[in-house]
């Protein structure tokens, strides 16, 4: 990346644009309509999964200000767990940074806040994005004050984009990620999206053919700068707290162990049927409203939410907790990734790959192609199809070398990947030197 390509040319030929107001009432408008409609299905599954008891106050805006100082200020919004997993080492660079940049983390899901507390909360300031109505991102924009606004992948909002567009707050889409799927349904409203694909100063895009996509969108400004998933792992062999988990569960030492991440419904009864003799499951499945139907379906299978440990014939165990599936992988002898197996579109393997785990993955890949590709070519993971699954497991598990040639091939490929989190940093750096 050169010295002119990290200097957006979009900060210095842009003027703040007015907005006509007719356009946020419009927008308003049709949320209302939409929420109003959808009501009997999203507050039925609201109660039924519990997410009835979040923040609503700071969903609509409400918190407390972020006092401003001498210092420039980023705004980084991360909606969940895997956005904020992802800029752990974004932040930790812009924070090192001699111009010592404020950050200001935002994250939209009750799972993404407390992950982004967690990690960021003891030397940062982490708010809740609220939904995109006028008056809630106005408020938001009020408290938090931004001099850069940064979304992480792909979280363009009508509302939020006009009103940083019309305060003069540029927008910086990192780790920019748009699947062909999502292609299809914003192509369907070209109409609509355009300008708020035109609002964004620049994209950094995971990929030449995801800038491509961003570019035929409306984004006027598109690089190139890898994925910082790649980034965003620490390659090693022992995780924290991963022994404790061995021991609270009963898992005993010497047993194959496979572990399931990020599972969907369904997924559980393929991994039940094809797990070989002798070996157990660990398995985790993605949302918290499946956790009870995951239980159902394996017979006898201990759960971590209720601090059982199982017995010498336990065979199935349940990661029904938030923040532990790392220390999970860390157990396994062969790591399956969910959401790629059924009806969804994938799971990122990046890191049970970086714990030296040999990786199984379906062919339902879609959110995570780029990343599965460049781990296939290496023989940095096995892609399979569930018909597959039974004997791809009784192999893997008998062949201990197998499992580390695997392995060993994805952390190869895993540093050949990494940079993105560098070049980033350095763009959103220089449009700060712009504006704050």
């Amino acid at each position: 990346m050169t010295d002119d390509e990290r200097t957006p040319r979009s900060v210095v030929e842009r003027a703040a644009p007015r907005v006509k107001r007719s356009a946020f009432v419009l927008t308003d408008l049709c949320y209302f309509a939409a929420a109003l409609l959808t009501s009997p299905i999203w507050l039925t599954r609201m109660i039924a999964t519990g997410k009835i008891k979040t923040d609503w106050s700071a969903r609509f805006g409400d918190g407390a200000i972020v006092p401003r100082t001498e210092r420039s200020r980023v705004l980084i919004h991360a909606v969940s767990v895997g956005e904020v997993n992802a800029i752990r080492g974004l932040v930790e660079r812009l924070a090192a940074d001699r111009a010592r940049p404020e950050v200001v983390i935002s994250a939209m899901t009750d799972t993404g806040f407390a992950r982004a507390t967690s990690l960021f909360g003891e030397k940062h300031t982490v708010v809740r994005t609220p939904f995109d109505f006028t008056f809630a991102q106005r408020a938001w924009f009020d408290r938090v004050m931004p001099d850069l606004l940064v979304l992480v992948e792909l979280e363009l909002w009508p509302n939020m984009t006009r009103l940083a567009a019309a305060r003069g707050i540029p927008i910086c889409v990192v780790n920019g990620r748009l699947s062909e799927r999502s292609m299809r349904r914003y192509r369907r409203a070209r109409w609509f999206v355009k300008n708020m694909f035109a609002r964004i100063t620049v994209v950094l895009a995971q990929s030449r053919a995801i800038a491509d996509r961003f570019g035929e969108l409306g984004a006027e400004e598109v690089l190139l700068s890898g994925n910082m998933k790649w980034d965003s792992v620490a390659m090693t062999d022992e995780v924290a707290g991963s022994a404790q988990l061995r021991e609270d569960f009963g898992i005993p030492k010497g047993v194959p162990l496979v572990v399931a991440g990020s599972t969907e419904p369904g997924e559980e009864v393929l991994l039940r049927d094809a797990l070989p003799a002798g070996a157990r499951l660990l398995i985790a499945p993605r949302k918290p409203e499946w956790f009870d139907g995951v239980a159902a379906n394996l017979p006898g299978c201990v759960r971590r939410s209720k601090k059982e440990r199982g017995a010498d014939d336990t065979r199935f165990y349940l990661l029904d907790t938030i923040g532990e599936l790392r220390m999970a992988y860390a157990l396994a002898d062969v790591v399956v990734m969910g959401r790629s197996f059924g009806k969804l579109y994938g799971s990122d393997p990046i890191e049970p790959a970086s714990l030296a785990k040999a990786v199984i993955i379906g062919p339902r890949v879609a959110d995570f192609r780029d990343v599965v590709e460049t781990l296939v070519k290496a023989g940095g993971i096995r892609q399979i199809e569930a018909a597959q699954l039974p004997s791809t497991l009784t192999e893997l598990l008998a062949d201990p070398r197998a499992r580390a040639m695997i392995a060993m091939k994805a952390r190869e490929a895993i540093r050949r990947e990494q940079g993105a989190t560098a070049r980033t940093a350095e763009v959103i750096l220089a449009l700060l030197t712009t504006t704050g």
